[in-house]
């Protein structure tokens, strides 16, 4: 007997899947489209035409990045709608920051069974990310590896390309001392530190579906990212931002210093606005000490605009009419390389705050 005929199907590569995925996204492209796009979903390149935007002296501006293991909660809870808007969330706000404008935008999706209704509504949620961004969504590649991924389970990577007129390109290099540090609220822990977060939860059995601050425990870890990128972009074209730092992986203490110049220091002031109960929540059930909270964590401020002292207040009237959340949390100081940090957080209190009780928040018992 011969051997009975193979396919890519057998083995576990449905192609007939993956261009019902594309059939049903292309619509979802389409709603993002903005100038400059050429063509659509579909080509083996995405073209995108930058004669016609009205820059003089344009630089491209480009980012990547992923959303981490909040995936792994995204499965866990069935919360595939949303971990899209993190993806180009983590992308676009790395690209504003610069002073850019994000044009176009391209995910990855892999999987080792490719679910088509999963699939479908993870990359809505991308396509809403884009729209939130006024970014297209261009393109991007779908890939089904069997045997790479566990059962149900997926990996995302997203790309995007933004534009900033040469000199209007923001790099911290007017930043100085006297300067005020304007922090604007996260939703949440945002796309960082879900590897602890998700260790809190398996070893604290933790109840996921208790009340937290109006919703479930569940729901505030799945707050999608903030995009700050209209509010940002209106903030630029009202007063002259010196910095912007989008606060992600290592908190303000490592993402501040990579804007701001070599002999200056921030020092914030923690009280200066509320923490959400979230953070809380996390802190307890670790008893985790401040410093790592800050260097783990958003803690409640997902991006930092560095302004002149005069320009504080209409920096963060500007950042209210856009519908965000803003305060002054600190200053920018004169720092002497070899003496002492370049971020100092004051106003903190012990090494488990107040409200960080086992008791704060209902548990299981382990």
């Amino acid at each position: 007997m011969g051997r009975p005929p193979q396919s890519y199907k057998d083995a576990g590569v449905d192609i007939d899947r993956g261009n019902a995925l594309v059939k049903r996204i292309k619509p979802l492209a389409q709603g993002t489209v903005r100038a400059g796009v050429m063509g659509g979903v579909g080509g083996f390149g995405a073209l995108f035409r930058l004669a016609g935007l009205g820059y003089r002296d344009p630089l491209l501006v480009s980012s990547t990045d992923g959303v981490g293991t909040k995936q792994k909660l995204t499965v866990a809870l069935d919360g595939h709608d949303t971990i899209g808007i993190d993806l180009v969330a983590m992308c676009v706000n790395d690209v504003v920051v610069q002073g850019a404008e994000p044009l176009f935008f391209l995910d990855y999706f892999a999987t080792g069974r490719l679910d088509v209704e999963v699939a479908t509504r993870v990359i809505a949620g991308i396509a809403a990310g884009c729209k939130q961004a006024g970014a297209a969504l261009v393109g991007g590649e779908t890939a089904e590896m069997p045997d790479l991924y566990a059962a149900g389970d997926y990996d995302l990577a997203g790309f995007c390309v933004g534009v900033v007129e040469a000199g209007a390109l923001i790099d911290g290099r007017g930043v100085r001392a006297g300067d005020a540090l304007i922090g604007i609220a996260a939703s949440g822990p945002h796309a960082n530190g879900y590897s602890l977060i998700r260790r809190l939860i398996e070893h604290r059995q933790a109840d996921l579906a208790q009340p937290l601050d109006g919703r479930t425990l569940a729901e505030a870890l799945l707050l999608p990212t903030r995009i700050y990128v209209r509010p940002i972009l209106d903030l630029i074209g009202q007063i002259p931002v010196r910095a912007l730092a989008h606060i992600t992986g290592g908190g303000l203490y490592e993402n501040l210093p990579r804007v701001m110049p070599p002999d200056t220091r921030a020092v914030i002031d923690a009280s200066a606005w509320p923490r959400p109960p979230v953070f809380d929540w996390i802190q307890a059930q670790g008893a985790i000490a401040w410093r790592e909270m800050h260097r783990t964590f958003n803690c409640g401020i997902g991006m930092v605009a560095v302004v002149a002292e005069p320009d504080a207040p209409r920096a963060i009237q500007s950042l209210s009419r856009s519908g965000e959340t803003a305060w002054r949390i600190g200053t920018v100081v004169p720092f002497a390389q070899g003496h002492g940090e370049r971020v100092v957080i004051e106003g903190l209190p012990g090494p488990c705050g107040p409200r960080d009780t086992e008791e704060s928040y209902p548990v299981r018992s382990s």
